[in-house]
């Protein structure tokens, strides 16, 4: 076991350099992070060639790429063209832990506005998915002990409906429903009608920071993230089912006795969820780059809000940064997926 994870760790190490090279060349070369100064009169042109010496974006690619990895420890740059070589500082480099300064917030590591916003997109999406593997397990166990009958039937029909709707179509029909038709009721004198809020992680106005509000505000964003998940789920855990429960050790348990919920949840449900491990694996890491969508919409401030504003500000050290954690995650979990499936199933060898 030891020696396969460190093999499979020692062949992400390329992986990840081509994903770092290609992200930081088309991130480089899409366009100029400081074209929004050209807007602004007080700015002279002096100013923008200054800035972007300071930057390191007068660099060639190459070298842009070199410091950003190692580092330049010292380095002198002649902004004016006169020899005098007119900034001196230091730059450790993403091999010493240093992803670089924001263009967009000025005097800000790219590390700490992600840091800033971890959180809370951790916050939300573990709550998500939390929510999608306890839900869609009992439907999709619940249809699958009750196949082809009337209530597997609604269940199909509800989640086929849901699965193929897009994510922002889900948010805007909660809305709907829960925030604005909810409020119309309760105006109109449904007093024990509540109505959801729809924006940001807490009240506007009298917030006390209580995980009560915070829980309430996630209501919406984490029904709208996790709709379509738990119908994608409970259909492939119903389909698992349904294939585990008609083999033949399954009709052994029976024969021997075995109470139906041992049989369905020590015996089938372990080998069922094998197609789920790998969903959860695939989705899991996606995770750290938040629900771009959902968080526009709910102006839930994490990560997918920070990536939308920063690619519209081109800010190149973010989004690396917010890039490379996301493929690590993606390496991470697809090794924790293969260690589970060794675990799961026995026939699986990690060799």
């Amino acid at each position: 076991m030891g020696k396969y994870i460190i093999r499979r760790i020692l062949q992400a190490i390329p992986l990840l350099f081509i994903i770092a090279v290609l992200t930081f060349v088309l991130l480089k070369t899409v366009g100029d992070p400081l074209q929004y100064l050209t807007e602004d009169p007080r700015v002279t042109e002096a100013e923008r060639f200054r800035l972007r010496a300071l930057l390191g974006l007068t660099d060639p690619l190459p070298l842009q790429f070199v410091t950003w990895l190692i580092g330049d420890d010292w380095y002198f740059r002649d902004i004016n063209n006169d020899g005098q070589g007119d900034v001196y500082g230091e730059r450790r480099g993403v091999l010493r832990g240093d992803f670089g300064e924001s263009y967009r917030v000025r005097n800000k590591l790219a590390i700490e506005l992600i840091a800033q916003k971890l959180p809370n997109t951790l916050i939300l999406g573990i709550t998500v998915y939390v929510v999608t593997i306890v839900v869609s397990l009992s439907v999709g166990i619940f249809a699958a002990m009750r196949p082809y009958t009337l209530a597997d039937n609604i269940i199909t029909a509800i989640t086929f409906i849901t699965f193929s709707m897009p994510i922002y179509l889900v948010a805007l029909l909660a809305i709907y429903i829960f925030a604005v038709q909810f409020r119309l009721a309760h105006d109109n004198g449904a007093a024990w009608l509540p109505y959801l809020p729809v924006q940001g992680m807490r009240p506007i106005r009298g917030a006390t920071g209580s995980l009560t509000e915070l829980a309430w505000h996630m209501v919406l964003p984490v029904f709208s993230l996790a709709a379509i998940s738990i119908a994608g789920y409970s259909r492939f855990i119903r389909a698992s089912m349904l294939e585990v429960i008609n083999s033949d050790y399954i009709r052994t348990a029976q024969a021997k006795g075995l109470g139906q919920n041992r049989i369905t949840f020590l015996h089938a449900l372990k080998n069922a969820s094998l197609p789920l491990v790998t969903l959860i694996g695939l989705d899991v890491p996606f995770i750290l780059g938040g629900a771009v969508v959902t968080e526009q919409i709910f102006a839930w401030d994490g990560m997918g809000l920070l990536f939308i504003q920063s690619l519209d500000a081109l800010d190149a050290p973010v989004l690396i940064l917010f890039t490379m954690m996301t493929a690590i995650a993606v390496v991470v979990m697809q090794l924790v997926t293969d260690v589970a499936y060794a675990w799961l199933d026995p026939r699986v060898r990690l060799s």
